[in-house]
């Protein structure tokens, strides 16, 4: 540990969302930290939670770094101190509810007003960082930013829950399980991956398996298409995912949606996947490829296309020297890049300002 420096943390979203939990213990294990978060159960009660609490923090430290989704509080923290901040512009405002959830139009008082409070949360950062080099552009370009202010720190998985279970077994030996989990956010492509299983309930063997609140949030696709091939599952604890990911063939990590957003980004259950050393299929996308090779790493399918999703799936399924040759690759590619204190070097080097 670094005992010369202190870092103050804070975050709008929840600590223990995987972000911040990640980058959260990355610093607890390099420096001296100060964490400032909430845990009450809504967004618009936890940042004025943070902001008192930040207010009347009066430990001295050197620097603040400023997690995931707490762009709101950037004016108090940069007009109540002149220490170096860090900011992690893991998701812009502006673009998740105008473009990503389309709550809001660009050219609305709200659609401006994310816009501004994502370009100076920007301007006031002595550095910037992302979860990939596509997620990175983005800012540059849209808001208008020097790009060598930012850094890219891939999000990686924590491997204290997330590894290879060799001794866990399938249920059922004949079933080939596909498997994914997620909130039924817009940029993950639910649809695609409902309308791909339809698409493959020919073949009995085949059997998806869907963690989430998917009937929930889909109901109306899922009374559509009416597939027979989809085992449900509303809700596991996060504990228990390394069992079910253990017992399926291959992974989804997506995303699969047509959202440009979906094209900047590499799903964190994408990096849980390859850390249990799982074949797993992704989008084609920028992000996707800073990290992975199709055929080779990983398999890439178009984005939007259920029928690409079906044909991934069948190769997998037919292929068990591939699925084999995949999962070997990508754990490896992870073992690599996030087991040798990934985070811990980097950033080092990243409070370094």
């Amino acid at each position: 540990m670094n005992e010369e420096k202190t870092v103050l943390f804070l975050c709008g979203a929840n600590a223990d969302y995987t972000r911040n939990a990640l980058n959260l213990k990355a610093l607890k294990q390099s420096f001296r930290t100060i964490e400032i978060s909430s845990r009450l159960p809504h967004y618009f009660l936890r940042l004025p939670m943070v902001a008192i609490k930040f207010l009347l923090c009066f430990k001295i430290y050197d620097l603040i770094f400023v997690g995931f989704l707490a762009q709101p509080l950037m004016p108090i923290v940069r007009l109540w101190t002149k220490k170096p901040i860090i900011f992690d512009a893991f998701i812009s405002l502006y673009d998740t509810i105008c473009f990503d959830r389309k709550i809001f139009k660009p050219n609305s008082i709200v659609g401006r007003m994310a816009f501004w409070i994502d370009q100076k949360s920007c301007i006031w950062a002595d550095k910037i960082i992302t979860d990939t080099n596509a997620h990175a552009d983005y800012f540059s370009q849209t808001f208008n930013i020097s790009r060598n202010k930012f850094q890219t720190i891939y999000l990686g998985a924590d491997t204290e829950i997330f590894y290879p279970l060799v001794n866990q077994q399938k249920n059922d030996e004949k079933k080939f399980i596909v498997f994914y989990y997620g909130s039924g956010l817009p940029l993950q492509g639910i649809d695609v991956i409902l309308k791909a299983a339809k698409r493959l309930e020919v073949d009995n063997s085949i059997v998806f398996r869907l963690v989430g609140p998917i009937r929930k949030k889909h109901g109306e696709l899922i009374k559509k298409l009416q597939p027979r091939n989809i085992e449900f599952i509303d809700w596991i604890p996060y504990d228990e995912l390394p069992k079910k990911i253990t017992e399926s063939d291959i992974c989804l990590g997506g995303h699969f949606s047509n959202i440009d957003k979906a094209k900047r980004v590499i799903s964190g259950k994408t990096y849980q996947f390859l850390a249990m050393r799982k074949p797993v299929i992704v989008g084609d996308n920028p992000a996707n490829k800073e990290l992975f090779e199709n055929q080779k790493d990983v398999i890439m399918v178009e984005m939007g296309t259920a029928e690409a999703l079906a044909q991934g799936i069948q190769k997998l399924q037919k292929d068990e020297n591939l699925r084999k040759k995949i999962s070997k690759n990508n754990y490896s590619i992870f073992r690599a890049k996030f087991l040798n204190d990934y985070f811990k070097k980097i950033f080092s080097k990243l409070v370094d300002i």
